[in-house]
């Protein structure tokens, strides 16, 4: 009997560590799902562009003349409403496109397209985000900026997804959902569409040619393995793909100038509008010549630098002549 209640004792601290240990284990399964659950929907949402897209819609709303100081409550409800809204239009990409996602490198691991979301999940998603952002932007701004919204979410998820298995068009459709968030930002500040967003607009539109055409030309292989015709060429990467970027980048010049004729911005901003621009047309132009994927990366990261650049150059200008 002695030795019975000894044994048990003795077995009461090695069950409880089995137990801690059982416990700490699904605790570590339950944390690891969690994770990789946050991670799909990261990649669900297209999170590096849907942020790209947002920081257009938030400058564009600054740099309304009706908003006169940085009230932090509206602009971070902007920000959430474009997340939830661009989120949504890229979830019904991924969904729509999971098949030729699976096909491609790039794209074979994100969640719907491997098989770790299922499409009706990432519907659902896009569903619900879609609608919360539509009705953050009219309830807590306008309708006029809620209604762009949903247009540009309709055109991005509706016209230019199909279309880029049908024709190179598709790239100029895409350009039009890709620039609205300026719009967007500027109708939630301003309650109308006035030049200023139109120029912006227009900035926005034509930066997206030289931009997107380099992403088609890094990924042409993969990109004509799923069917889709993205390059102004039928043959993919050629001379007169690349003189299209220089063409398009040229047109930024005389539209940089835009903000200035105009009045919403003064001379600093100018300058490096002109200097950004002509370092795009430059970017190009050394793309048409050297015919390299490397130069095709060259314009795509410049891209990258040169939309944030021109941004935060027409913001912080208007602080200057704002006093």
């Amino acid at each position: 009997m002695e030795e019975n209640i000894f044994l048990k004792q003795n077995r009461l601290p090695l069950m409880k560590s089995r137990i801690d240990h059982e416990v700490k284990g699904e605790q570590e399964v339950s944390s690891f799902k969690i994770a990789s659950k946050i991670r799909d929907y990261m990649m669900l949402i297209k999170f590096s562009l849907s942020f790209m897209v947002v920081f257009s819609a938030v400058i564009s709303y600054l740099l309304a003349p009706k908003v006169v100081e940085y009230n932090w409550k509206m602009i971070i409800l902007l920000f959430v409403a474009g997340f939830l809204v661009t989120g949504s239009a890229n979830a019904v990409n991924q969904v729509v496109e999971k098949d030729t996602d699976a096909l491609m490198k790039r794209t074979a691991k994100r969640p719907v397209a491997s098989g770790r979301m299922s499409a009706g999940e990432g519907w659902t998603f896009a569903v619900i985000a879609g609608l919360a952002g539509v009705i953050i932007l009219a309830y807590f701004f306008n309708i006029l900026s809620a209604s762009i919204a949903a247009i540009s979410w309709f055109i991005y998820a509706f016209m230019y997804t199909p279309l880029k298995k049908i024709s190179a068009i598709s790239v100029l459709v895409g350009a039009v959902p890709g620039a609205l968030p300026c719009l967007i930002g500027w109708a939630a500040g301003q309650d109308e569409l006035s030049a200023g967003g139109w120029i912006l607009f227009a900035i926005q539109f034509f930066w997206q040619f030289p931009h997107f055409w380099a992403i088609a030309w890094i990924a042409h292989n993969d990109y004509s393995k799923a069917g889709f015709k993205l390059m102004p060429s039928v043959e993919g990467p050629t001379k007169y793909s690349a003189i299209q970027s220089v063409i398009y980048s040229l047109v930024l010049v005389p539209v940089g100038v835009l903000p200035y004729l105009s009045g919403m911005s003064g001379m600093v901003s100018f300058w490096i509008l002109l200097a950004a621009n002509l370092s795009m047309v430059w970017l190009s132009v050394r793309l048409y010549r050297k015919m390299t994927v490397s130069a095709a990366r060259s314009v795509m990261f410049g891209s990258y630098i040169y939309l944030a650049v021109v941004l935060l150059a027409l913001l912080g200008d208007k602080n200057v002549l704002m006093g």
